[in-house]
């Protein structure tokens, strides 16, 4: 038990210090203080508890004669707070019970003082007796406070949590996250106080008061960051569900993903374990199917091609989690089994992996050699990850850059070198990695073509002007004025300033003539040849995308007839080379998220991220916009999607960033601020954001910016609830602040959106967020003609039932005033003179497709027209914000003939479809003066109609 030279420094000053602090230390026995020494060069954390913790020190020399102490955790904590009322005093006792028996914990293991097994026991029994006695705790002064749960027979309910992921297989890493999911098994209201409150209501608070009190850090840390994004509908879902709920969500909505999820899912508290099997039973036909079900490889190989993305994205290197090979591949492995295999083999539904494991070997599902390497490494990567992150108490699966902590690893595993210790990492890895590939595999690839010796030959000569000019002539034909031989000497000579690596150069030169064969075999390669180069030399440090176009045939087809089709698409694919990965499975790239699927969608990408890391998150979403984006443009440009398809699709996905803009807003300023008090009573959080314009008419374009009124209801005299409290029409204004927040900071993925406030009451110089009574005032009794117009064009995109019925209300009442027609005429007519003087940019010969006449402007001028002048009559009008659904309106109350709605929407519809053309082509939105010219005449036709 000796320390390298290099340690034994820091451990004698950290000894030294300790001693000063706490005299106690010099009259443990010598045995243990030796321990103590060697420990104390080891790990951080150890020292700084120690340093803050004078009783430990103590108690620690009759603490570490216990052999096991896992039996005693329930009873320490209920002895400490079965008589505590003050929450501040709880969630002391809490941290440090916590931090003193993860001493010990540490301790051994630093020791090597007892098996793996044993710590992942030690840390998960610790974990749930603090989940469990905490959530005793608080459920009687939750009581005491609202009452006490009943069902409708006048039955006390209780809480169940469900531990999931490793908390729930018992073998819970050292500085993990805890995964839960709250429920409860009945419906009903509390009963026992002058004020009772909904079932749903009362879990709900509890269920916040055990997240603050094991969550929130303090002077003496935390105990654990709990993640509740498992539960069903994840962030935006309710905090609890009751048994019901949960059972209809799972048959009707469960995901895949949340089928691997479950399997390791366990209720906290023995005493729950009667009342938690009516929910098991509900839960097993979800979970374990009763035939043998081979669909999960498919889901499984997706899940782990989505963490190797996010391993690209974060640019994890040497991590012994989500590697090739690592502790989730190993993971994947046994659950894979469970998965298929488990509604037909009772002994494959164990939570735990080391017993799945042996079961797997029962069963004879795989060899003996195989069973022995993958329980070999999950035995070697889980004590190192328990170690590493015992270093200072850090959640990372990381090996480390800097020498002292490889040295403490090296040491306490008792290793010769860091060399040594990295090789046996690999081996283990490897042999896992053998064992996934051959059982999971990969998404399905094209068998690889050959490649031709020419493409060979012009990338091995291609710094070689007059050689590549005679390929291109006389083996590719083609032309000798063509930019391709430019484009190729030039990325040469660029590629050579490079620093690549050996095995970067390696790769580029295997890939190089691939990309080749596959460019010129398209017949526009001209036009695509240049934007693959200028995308690969944008990628050209970067091995691992390097590899995935080389290892991944239908990748490198794929790019190429993007980029071959829109600049834009290999702008966006160069400048966020992550997209890249969506390219692996063509199937899902040409057909875009379900329209109603987005928020889901969204939900589950973002479910990856820690919720505590805001920039991951602002990052998270602007990625799931550029990765739905290149699905709707690749599904347009293969003519998958008509025009009005596209429009909803995008409409769509900025609605769902919307909602989660919103959430991840609201969070923050809860955590600082708590809520405004007037929401207690109800759902939802008293905020709306009415959308205009495109993103109202459902007609967003690629490159649209968003229209955007934020409303709330807050009354005047509220205030928020948490320990900084605020005004909340102040709250909702940092709200709003923050929203546009999110959508504007520039991260390394650029701005979210560009939002545009300026239509909100009083434009610029008007309130951010606007009550929904001095909304309904302003467009009643101040708001100009275009602002009316603009309003025919609104809708919420966001908010409460009870703002949309308040917004409609006055949308409703607004639209359908009683106007002099000839007045509105003149204001409208005067309008678009106005705004074709400022916004029309003339090009000789050019028809401009949105503001010169008969254009996609005077279509728009003419629906808010009609609708203002006649809903007064037709109240029905009203009602749509879309231009097309107007005209059919029109025609159905008999104001306009189906001849003319059939050509204003075909001259519509055709001119957006020019501008998102043109838009992939990265192209202003004009066409040729003689194109069109159908379409454009009707509109001046309709115009001179209603208009003149």
């Amino acid at each position: 038990m000796q320390l390298p030279s290099e340690l034994k420094e820091l451990s004698r000053l950290n000894y030294q210090r300790l001693t000063e602090k706490h005299p106690v230390i010099l009259s443990w026995p010598a045995s243990l203080k030796q321990q103590l020494e060697y420990v104390l060069g080891l790990s951080d954390f150890l020292f700084e508890v120690l340093m803050r913790d004078e009783q430990l020190c103590e108690a620690f020399p009759s603490m570490i004669q216990s052999k096991s102490r896992e039996s005693g955790y329930r009873q320490q904590l209920q002895q400490a707070l079965s008589a505590e009322t003050d929450e501040t005093l709880g969630e002391l006792l809490l941290r440090r019970l916590r931090n003193r028996e993860m001493f010990y914990i540490a301790w051994r293991d630093f020791l090597a003082d007892w098996s793996l097994q044993e710590s992942l026991s030690h840390l998960s029994e610790l974990a749930e007796a603090l989940i469990f006695e905490t959530y005793q705790w608080q459920y009687s002064l939750c009581c005491q406070l609202w009452g006490t749960p009943v069902n409708q027979a006048g039955e006390a309910q209780p809480m169940l949590i469900i531990g999931m992921g490793k908390l729930g297989g018992g073998e819970l890493n050292f500085s993990s996250d805890i995964d839960l999911i709250f429920a409860y098994p009945e419906n009903g209201e509390t009963a026992g106080t002058r004020r009772s409150l909904a079932n749903a209501q009362f879990f709900t608070r509890l269920g916040q008061r055990i997240i603050k009190s094991l969550d929130q850090q303090t002077a003496e840390g935390f105990c654990y960051r709990v993640d509740m994004r498992l539960r069903p509908f994840g962030d935006s879902g309710p905090l609890v569900m009751s048994f019901a709920a949960l059972e209809d969500y799972y048959q009707e909505q469960g995901r895949d993903w949340e089928r691997y999820a479950m399997v390791k899912a366990r209720v906290m508290g023995r005493e729950m374990y009667p009342c938690y099997q009516e929910l098991r039973q509900m839960l097993r036909p979800f979970v374990f199917r009763r035939y043998i079900d081979f669909s999960a490889i498919q889901s499984l190989r997706r899940m782990k091609s989505m963490i190797q993305s996010e391993v690209r994205r974060r640019g994890l290197v040497n991590n012994i989690k989500l590697g090739a090979g690592g502790i989730r591949e190993i993971e994947f492995i046994v659950q894979s089994f469970q998965l298929i295999r488990g509604g037909r083999e009772p002994s494959l539904r164990k939570r735990g992996l080391l017993e799945t494991l042996d079961a797997v070997l029962e069963l004879d599902l795989l060899g003996t050699t195989e069973v022995d390497h993958l329980r070999d490494a999950y035995l070697f990567l889980r004590r190192l990850e328990n170690l590493l992150q015992a270093l200072a108490d850090k959640q990372t699966q990381t090996l480390p850059d800097d020498e002292i902590s490889q040295q403490r690893l090296v040491t306490a595993l008792e290793m010769e070198s860091w060399e040594i210790l990295l090789q046996t990492v690999h081996s283990h890895m490897d042999r896992v990695h053998r064992v996934f590939g051959t059982l999971i595999g990969h998404e399905e690839e094209n068998e690889e073509t050959p490649v031709e010796p020419v493409y060979q030959e012009l990338w091995d000569m291609a710094d070689r002007p007059e050689v590549v000019a005679d390929i291109l002539q006389k083996d590719l034909s083609f032309a000798t004025e063509s930019n391709i031989a430019d484009a190729l000497l030039q990325f040469k000579s660029e590629l050579a300033k490079k620093t690549l690596g050996p095995r970067g150069r390696e790769v580029m030169n295997h890939l190089m003539p691939k990309v080749f064969q596959t460019v010129f075999n398209h017949p526009d390669a001209q036009f695509g040849f240049p934007r693959v180069l200028y995308l690969l030399q944008r990628i050209a440090t970067r091995t691992t995308y390097l590899e995935l176009l080389d290892e991944h045939p239908a990748a490198l087809a794929q790019l190429t007839r993007l980029c071959t089709a829109s600049p834009m698409i290999s702008e966006q694919l160069a400048r966020y080379p992550i997209l890249l990965d969506e390219l692996l499975d063509p199937h899902q790239l040409y057909h875009p998220i379900p329209l109603d699927e987005y928020r889901v969608e969204l939900r589950d990408f973002l479910a990856r991220i820690p919720q505590d890391d805001m920039e991951q998150q602002m990052e998270g979403l602007r990625q799931f916009k550029q990765i739905c984006l290149l699905r709707i443009a690749a599904a347009d440009i293969a003519e998958v999607l008509p025009v009005m398809k596209v429009s909803d699709h995008l409409t769509y996905l900025a609605e769902a960033i919307v909602e989660a803009v919103v959430n991840q807003a609201w969070e923050q300023l809860k955590e600082k601020y708590g809520e405004p008090t007037h929401l207690r009573q109800r759902n939802g959080k008293g905020f709306a954001v009415i959308g205009y314009g495109k993103v109202g008419g459902w007609e967003l374009g690629y490159n649209s910016d968003l229209d955007l009124v934020f409303m709330h209801d807050c009354p005047a005299d509220v205030y928020t609830d948490g320990q900084k409290e605020i005004d909340g029409r102040q709250f909702y204004l940092r709200l709003a602040q923050r929203i546009i927040h999110i959508f504007s900071a520039r991260t390394p993925s650029g701005i979210l959106y560009e939002v545009d406030m300026r239509l909100r009451p009083s434009g610029a110089s008007g309130l951010l967020v606007t009550p929904v009574s001095a909304f309904a005032e302003y467009q009643h009794q101040e708001a100009w003609t275009w602002e009316h117009q603009a309003l025919v064009r609104a809708r919420m995109i966001y908010g409460d039932e009870l703002l949309a019925e308040a917004f409609m209300e006055t949308r409703h009442q607004v639209l359908s005033l009683a106007r002099d027609e000839s007045v509105l005429k003149q204001e409208v007519i005067d309008m678009r003179e106005k705004m074709r003087q400022h916004l029309s940019e003339k090009k000789p010969g050019r028809f401009m497709i949105k503001q010169d006449r008969g254009g996609i402007t005077d279509i728009e001028f003419l629906a808010q027209y009609l609708v203002l002048c006649y809903s007064n009559r037709y109240p029905e009008l009203a009602r749509w914000s879309d231009n097309v659904r107007i005209f059919e309106s029109l025609m159905h109350v008999g104001l306009m003939s189906q001849e003319q709605m059939l050509a204003l929407t075909r001259a519509y519809t055709t001119m957006r479809d020019q501008i998102h053309r043109r838009n992939l082509l990265n192209l202003d939105a004009d066409v040729s003066q003689e194109k069109l010219s159908a379409e454009r005449e009707a509109v001046i036709q309709a115009w001179q109609q209603w208009l003149v």
